[in-house]
């Protein structure tokens, strides 16, 4: 059994690790959004399937290292679990989004998906604002004084 001390900096771990993949999806994120407008170019590809890379190991960051730790009940302040529960069927949408996105384009793409590919990213932007308005709700919790 772990210490309240040894809990707290492996929460920390956590939410380190999430941040650290928010960082570089938002990084190339934007990178990719540089690229517009979007062609058959083999840099628009490249980045492309590196963002969509780096979304699915963002996605499953919060997943694993964030909601697992509440979900296996290792967490036991109720301030933490209380916020989670009520963000998390959020979590869960933007995560389909984002899993949507992955699927239509990690493929290697032919120009078949480019078309919508500036819809489809200006839309994941949205996504991406309001899971990460989301995921600091309960980072705050965490990160709250023990009361």
């Amino acid at each position: 059994m772990m210490t309240v001390k040894e809990a707290r900096v492996d929460s920390r771990q956590k939410m380190d690790s999430l941040l650290g993949a928010r960082k570089e999806t938002l990084s190339l994120y934007s990178e990719l959004a540089a690229l517009r407008p979007f062609n058959e170019e083999e840099d628009v590809s490249v980045v492309l399937q590196e963002f969509c890379e780096t979304l699915m190991d963002y996605t499953a960051s919060a997943h694993f290292q964030l909601y697992r730790f509440i979900a296996d009940g290792t967490e036991r302040r109720a301030n933490i679990r209380k916020v989670a529960e009520k963000v998390y069927p959020n979590i869960t949408m933007t995560t389909e989004q984002f899993l949507d996105f992955n699927d239509k384009y990690e493929a290697e793409t032919k120009g078949q998906h480019f078309s919508s590919l500036d819809h489809d990213l200006s839309s994941l932007g949205e996504m991406l604002a309001d899971r990460i308005l989301y995921e600091d709700q309960v980072i705050s919790a965490f990160s709250a004084p023990m009361k």
